[in-house]
């Protein structure tokens, strides 16, 4: 990944796309004040130096909810016997490679780790807790928050 120097009409585009990356390019060019092929150059090189990770679509959960259920949502605070580079890596692989598990953050002081967590109900929660945690035995302590309701979400980052 090259190293970039980003500009306004950088900056423009990448905060169009956080709010709506379903944006066609003529419509992006558009609101960044710059041509079409300009716009698909910027974003291509955006995108090649690493600045646009991916691109995803946010679910409604309350609009799903008919179909799917409500489903648990937890955030979990993880604490380990022991936190050297290795058993810390370990853990963020193991918890990598689980669906249910949104987001992971290494945190300091306190907990070594929270983790946003989504399940179908409890017991698929506990199922969770059995993979990750009580097979796991340098995990010393799990405690765990559970949402009522979800009042803000978003992934946008300040960019001035």
């Amino acid at each position: 990944m090259e190293s970039i120097t980003l500009d306004a009409v950088d900056l423009q585009l990448l905060a169009a796309l956080q709010r709506d990356a379903s944006l066609s390019n003529q419509a992006l060019a558009a609101l960044a004040h710059t041509t079409p092929p300009t716009c698909l150059r910027r974003v291509k090189r955006l995108r090649d130096a690493g600045l646009i990770e991916k691109q995803i679509a946010l679910l409604n959960p309350e609009r799903l909810a008919t179909s799917l259920g409500h489903g648990l949502t937890a955030i979990v605070e993880i604490t380990l016997d022991r936190q050297d580079a290795e058993a810390l890596e370990r853990f963020e692989a193991r918890v990598a490679d689980e669906t249910a598990v949104q987001q992971c953050y290494r945190v300091s002081p306190g907990p070594d780790f929270c983790l946003v967590v989504h399940a179908r109900d409890m017991p698929g929660y506990q199922a969770l807790t059995q993979r990750l945690f009580t097979a796991d035995a340098n995990v010393r302590n799990v405690k765990a928050f559970f949402s009522v309701k979800r009042s803000k979400f978003g992934a946008e980052l300040a960019l001035a």
